[in-house]
Parts: structure tokens; sequence; C-alpha cells
């Protein structure tokens, strides 16, 4: 039913943790975006802006033809939409949850992403851009922190869209570990979600799709991941 063009990164795994938490029938499709697959035109048809993971639904709730998805917030609401899960009907709890989606497509991940680029992959030290980047991230756990205290998750008792966004860009750089113990929180969140049977079926993947997870980039990938000359 679902065609999911995936690569094991934050943004990837949103979309298999709420797969495997709905059972929803899907097809794999890795996109080595070290290779420069995002870059190929049968890509570009459906996700634009060179980036994945993006998904093709072949059985869309109307009945008529394929509906493509790019960008995983995205791809989360509409997903939602379709089963009728993990996206609250109630309507103030519904706000809540695109509210904190949003907030981490347009804080968290993005946030998260220039500090470990410039902790992790950057030719050289830039001391500004670390100090600001984490700083930044930071912030944004202790909002997050806040927002939890007193909540199961982030829209309320229940598992939403909202955690999984946010929860792959936790502490995602082994070489650049942000200190979390300030965030108690957070960590008692993360732990809950990481022990989800769907949550470890998601993580699973990473090895099978790319065996090299976890491995140092070579210059080839940096050059054409980061756009270096």
């Amino acid at each position: 039913m679902i065609d999911l063009f995936y690569w094991p990164t934050p943004n990837g795994h949103k979309i298999t943790l709420f797969l495997e938490e709905t059972g929803l029938d899907y097809t794999l499709h890795p996109v080595d975006i070290g290779r420069g697959a995002q870059f190929e035109d049968a890509f570009l048809a459906i996700s634009p802006n060179n980036k994945m993971p993006a998904i093709i639904d072949r059985a869309p709730a109307d009945g008529g033809d394929r509906i493509t998805v790019f960008e995983s917030g995205a791809i989360l609401q509409y997903l939602a939409e379709k089963t009728g899960r993990f996206l609250p009907t109630d309507l103030r709890q519904r706000i809540a949850t695109i509210e904190w989606l949003t907030w981490q497509m347009a804080g968290l991940g993005p946030m998260t992403g220039q500090y470990g680029h410039f902790n992790v992959y950057a030719p050289e030290r830039i001391d500004y851009a670390i100090e600001r980047y984490t700083r930044e991230v930071e912030r944004l756990l202790g909002v997050l922190d806040r927002r939890l205290d007193g909540r199961a998750f982030i829209a309320g008792d229940d598992y939403t869209i909202a955690d999984m966004a946010a929860y792959p860009w936790i502490n995602v750089y082994d070489k650049a570990p942000i200190d979390l113990s300030p965030f108690a929180e957070v960590r008692r969140w993360h732990a809950s979600i990481a022990e989800r049977p769907a949550t470890q079926r998601a993580y699973a993947l990473a090895k099978q799709v790319n065996p090299n997870a976890g491995q140092p980039m070579s210059e080839d990938e940096k050059k054409v991941l980061f756009g270096r000359r």
C-alpha cells in the first residue's frame, strides 16, 4: 500500500516509527543519500526538494490515483489522517499535536542538525557556530522538558506523531553527545519510547538497509551530502 523512500536518519526514523506502530503495509525503498540517490530523476519526481523520506500511497482513502507526499512532518500527518491513529480527534489535543509537530520541524530538527554538522562534520572548527547551536539545542530541550512535566507524552497522555517526530532528534550524535542530565522529563519520555516494540523494530531497519550506519562518512559522501566542492 505504502512505498517508503527511506534512509536511516532521524527524519527517516520518524516514518518507520509510525508504520511499525500501525502495522500498515509498506515496502521500503532505500535512498542512499551518501551516493546521491536523492538527486536521481525518479526520486525528484516525488520529492522535489531532493530530501528523504518520501512516500507513495497507492491506495489513498478517496479511491483515486496514487498520492505522493514529501517532508517528514507532512507524511506523518497524512498517514495519521489516513489511519485515524496518533493524531487526536479532540480539537485541543489535535491542535497541540500539530503545534509540537511543527515545533520539531521548524526548531528541534534543524537546530540539532546544525549542532551536529558543526560538531561532527565541518571541515574546520568554528567556535561561534558550535556555541550558538549548542545553546539553541539546550534551549529547545528545556522547552520540551517543561512541556513534558506532568504529561506522559508531548500532547498529553497519548503517544502521537509529535512524539514520533521529536524522538529521533534527541542526542543523535554519538561523537558529540549533549548532557541530558538537566532534562529529567526528556530522559524519562525518551526512555519510555525506546522501550516500545515498534520503536525497536523501526530502528532495527537501520542495519538492514545500511550495514555501515554509524560509521564515519567518507570525503565523497560529505561532498554529496553537504554540497562541498
